[in-house]
């Protein structure tokens, strides 16, 4: 009879520290600063509909921390390099922007961002394709004299990340500091190879962004899905790469069911590299005790005229909903054309309706994703927005030559964003990410002219064909798409 009472009273009491677990962590979602409504709906839902996996994945996945210890370092190294600093050579005339006044504003909202303004005096070559900009990238590290800086999310053991590798370990055994980082999820292939280890032994310095370590010890440090997802190249500060590419084949042999991984991707010269090496500098020395930032307060280069541009980094040390703001204060501006190009999109309602208004103010709006993308989940929640999009008036295109991994806007023919954010949560949240905002008509239209290229290779979604999807189908969508706040 006590053992039957004993058991009585520890499921009591299991059931109460459950219950009571469960409605701290409620009460914690419900309190937490910088929260979209839906967000704390659906987390609030998972943990009650979830007795225990959604307990487990709030834990795991509910919050955007990195860990104390790792923001305080990064909150450090950004104190110490201001990106306001004067520096010999940033008086020239040829450094000044030339921005009309009606595209000033979308300046001023990167450099609410990251803090950098737009600088003049850039030269710009847009890339024929991936195999180009690596065969460049290659030359440009054979001909640097005095540093390479790399930093890619992925950075695979294949073709072209080992020609990129041999290039590092080259330039390293002639003298010149070369320092390359690799996000430890998306590049552990590389990290965890004999290719990573020869660099280290021919002088290459090597750096793990946001390394896991041990998983289960990792949550207890911040979320383990927190990544590095930049892709940035400076080459003797003056030579700068931004886009969508990571280190890694066209045929990206570890997804090679999709392949080819369609990108675009801008070799710059002139002052924006230094903006670039700034965010550099901030990831590499939050990682490793090697303080580099004496290198941003030497004179810059000979400045040259040429385009504006401007570099807007984000992530999760960086002001909430920083991203969207960029892609939303973009969308409200155009007043002709708009053409957006990204392989994930799970927006949130604010960037939705951006892009509704946009149609219906008589804009040409036009966005084009993948046909097939390599995350049904995410290829689910986009479709549950297709036909909201439809009904405004916005023009769907699905690439069917591949992925297209490009992360691209144009609007009215004169400005255009690229680099590595997507239009999803995750970018907006959880990943730090880099982008270059430009201003020029010349640059501008010829990305206009590649973005063509992917629409000439799309085929067009027909909203009638949308209306008749089968109710299982919006079903699945829809499902997905609702938890979107927690994916």
């Amino acid at each position: 009879m006590n053992g039957i009472s004993d058991s009585i009273v520890f499921t009591a009491l299991s059931v109460a520290l459950h219950l009571t677990i469960q409605w701290l962590l409620i009460i914690r979602v419900l309190l937490k600063p910088h929260r979209d409504p839906r967000a704390r709906l659906a987390w609030v839902v998972v943990i009650i509909a979830l007795p225990i996996g959604g307990i487990i994945a709030y834990l795991l996945l509910g919050e955007t921390n990195i860990g104390r210890k790792r923001a305080a370092r990064m909150r450090a190294v950004l104190a110490q390099i201001p990106t306001s600093q004067a520096v010999p050579g940033d008086d020239s005339p040829n450094l000044a922007p030339q921005i009309p006044k009606r595209y000033q504003h979308l300046f001023q909202v990167g450099h609410s961002i990251s803090g950098f303004k737009p600088v003049g005096g850039n030269h710009a070559h847009l890339m024929h394709d991936s195999n180009d900009v690596i065969e460049t990238l290659v030359a440009d590290i054979d001909a640097a004299q005095d540093h390479v800086h790399l930093l890619f999310y992925i950075w695979l053991p294949d073709d072209n990340g080992l020609n990129v590798a041999k290039a590092l370990m080259r330039a390293a055994s002639r003298g010149v500091t070369c320092r390359a980082m690799a996000d430890d999820l998306g590049a552990r292939a590389m990290i965890h190879s004999k290719h990573w280890q020869a660099m280290h032994t021919a002088g290459v310095r090597l750096a793990r962004a946001l390394p896991i370590g041990n998983p289960i010890l990792r949550v207890l440090g911040g979320r383990i899905d927190l990544r590095n997802h930049r892709k940035v190249v400076v080459i003797d500060d003056h030579i700068t790469y931004c886009g969508s590419q990571n280190c890694a084949d066209p045929e990206f042999r570890v997804k090679a069911k999709y392949a080819p991984w369609v990108d675009l991707m801008i070799r710059f010269e002139g002052p924006i590299a230094r903006q670039n090496q700034h965010l550099f500098a901030s990831d590499w020395m939050a990682h490793v005790n090697d303080d580099i930032h004496a290198m941003l307060r030497r004179p810059l280069p000979d400045i040259q005229p040429g385009i504006s541009a401007q570099v807007v980094g984000t992530g999760p040390t960086v002001r909430d909903s920083a991203m969207p703001e960029m892609f939303e204060a973009l969308i409200y501006s155009a007043r002709h054309s708009l053409v957006i190009t990204t392989p994930y999109y799970v927006p949130d309602e604010a960037l939705q309706a951006a892009l509704c208004a946009s149609a219906r103010r008589g804009v040409e709006t036009l966005i084009i994703f993948p046909q097939r993308n390599d995350s049904r989940v995410v290829a689910a929640a986009s479709r549950s927005y297709y036909a909201e999009l439809l009904t405004a008036g916005v023009q769907i295109y699905e690439y069917v030559g591949g992925l297209l991994h490009t992360k691209s806007l144009t609007l009215d023919g004169e400005i255009s964003l690229i680099g590595s954010a997507n239009m999803d949560r995750r970018s907006f949240e959880l990943n730090y990410e880099n982008n270059i905002l430009i201003y020029s008509s010349e640059l501008t239209q010829q990305i206009r002219q590649r973005q063509q290229h992917y629409l000439d290779s799309a085929v067009r979604v027909d909203p009638d064909d949308v209306a008749n999807w089968p109710p299982h189908r919006r079903l699945i969508n829809n499902t997905i798409a609702m938890l979107g706040p927690i994916l």
